[in-house]
């Protein structure tokens, strides 16, 4: 399975808010910068985190946004099955199938992927920046703020 843009870019930004020193704010110019993706489609991302409860967006002078939750408590595979517009592994309706009546692929396509979120859900945010220390450099060194 190759997941989207979206969601690779909502996990990253998941990361980098992660790596950041605690009840520091960053923006949406410097999470789009750090990863060289368009801002206007990192507002986008962003947004649909904030409305999942994973950001906090904090308005004003001095706002910005960061993690609205530990990154013990969140689940790698949920994002993921959030995120991600098209979890059924194929679309058999959109141009109609003569094996449709007996076809068994849609139901074997969504049992491998429950496995693969199954498997996803095994590890929180907090498992992903282990190295928070390290990852943090680098994303520093990405964003220019040395």
């Amino acid at each position: 399975m190759r997941i989207t843009s979206f969601t690779d870019y909502g996990l990253r930004t998941l990361i980098y808010l992660a790596c950041l020193p605690k009840d520091e704010l960053s923006s949406v110019p410097k999470v789009s910068q750090v990863y060289k993706v368009s801002q206007n489609h990192m507002v986008k991302v962003i947004g649909q985190l904030k409305k999942l409860g994973y950001i906090e967006a904090l308005r004003g002078k001095g706002g910005g946004i960061r993690l609205a939750v530990s990154p013990e408590q969140v689940r790698i595979g949920r994002v993921m099955r959030e995120l991600e517009p098209h979890t059924d592994g194929v679309d058999c309706l959109s141009s109609p199938c003569v094996l449709l009546p007996k076809c068994k692929l849609k139901a074997a396509l969504a049992e491998a992927m429950e496995s693969f979120f199954s498997t996803m859900d095994q590890y929180t945010l907090a498992d992903l920046v282990e190295n928070k220390e390290v990852a943090s450099q680098i994303l520093i060194q990405m964003s220019g703020d040395e």
